[in-house]
């Protein structure tokens, strides 16, 4: 079974939180790293407040790190184009762009990079992807997703979901009516080395602080400690147990740090009586966000 750690953010200090999660997973930098890739969680243009994406201070104290413990060269922060996103406009509204503006941090759209075809197999079915160069041939793949509710059939999304914006291929939805078993593909033919769960905010049913850095070199393994933080079985979420049948990690896995359930108790879970609240809140950000793009 993998580790995964649980890690409470203590007066907002992300480097720390990020620090001793690593620390709990016995997991060191190799020194010689000269090209990272870093993928956060930019799914839209929702502002991290909404614990739909990471919080560009949260990048940058990962960031922090690696420039302290390795020698590093480049340092990529890679999201794709999707039908409704376009990562000239996510890298500038969600503060990517004015945090690393000069830091020597590289905001790459993999729509625009030179990629590489892959055909991979999944539950006996074969699938072509390309594959961006700037994840192949990078020295270490850093995975900073978030914890979310999702469709019926997928349930939650973290860690395994969010390679799924490495497809470079921007009409997404294409993918829709086999999104587990595409999101399982993208996974065996872009592997990460390790995951960094930025649960600092959480979206749930409505957003919520809930304080939390998590950590695994285990895809599924994390993903699944996420889904019963988040009330659900992850035995019973179809894509996580195709994805450990695949081989891409376990759904068993071992909890390092602080208590699971402590997360649990005050994530905000699903149910009837918040649900109206928690689309009402959608639509007034969604109103703002319209309105401050002027497309409203």
């Amino acid at each position: 079974m993998s580790v995964v750690s649980l890690v409470k953010i203590e007066k907002s200090n992300f480097k720390k939180a990020i620090e001793d999660s690593l620390n709990l997973l016995g997991y060191s930098f190799d020194r010689k790293i000269g090209e990272v890739v870093i993928k956060p969680n930019m799914c839209y243009y929702w502002d991290y407040s909404t614990g739909q994406t990471t919080d560009p201070k949260f990048v940058a104290a990962l960031v922090d790190i690696l420039r302290e413990k390795t020698s590093v060269s480049d340092i990529a922060l890679v999201e794709s184009d999707a039908s409704a996103m376009k990562c000239k406009y996510a890298f500038k509204f969600l503060g990517y762009e004015k945090l690393f503006k000069d830091s020597g941090v590289r905001l790459v759209n993999l729509s625009e990079e030179k990629s590489e075809e892959a055909t991979v197999t999944c539950d006996g079915k074969s699938h072509n992807f390309q594959v961006p160069q700037i994840i192949k041939n990078a020295d270490l793949r850093i995975n900073l997703p978030k914890i979310k509710y999702t469709m019926k059939g997928i349930e939650l999304t973290c860690s395994l979901k969010n390679i799924y914006g490495c497809n470079p291929y921007p009409q997404k939805s294409k993918y829709h009516p086999q999104l587990g078993n595409a999101i399982v593909s993208l996974n065996k033919a872009m592997k990460f080395d390790l995951c960094i769960i930025d649960g600092n905010i959480v979206s749930g049913i409505q957003p919520r602080k809930l304080g939390l850095v998590m950590a695994s070199k285990d895809p599924v393994a994390i993903d699944a400690a996420s889904a019963k933080i988040a009330g659900l079985n992850p035995r019973k979420i179809k894509y996580l147990k195709l994805a450990n049948r695949e081989g891409l990690g376990s759904v068993d896995f071992i909890p390092k740090g602080e208590p699971l359930n402590q997360f649990r108790a005050v994530y905000p879970k699903k149910n009837l009586k918040k649900k109206l609240m928690g689309q009402a809140y959608i639509w007034v950000v969604r109103l703002k966000l319209a309105k401050k793009l002027g497309i409203g």
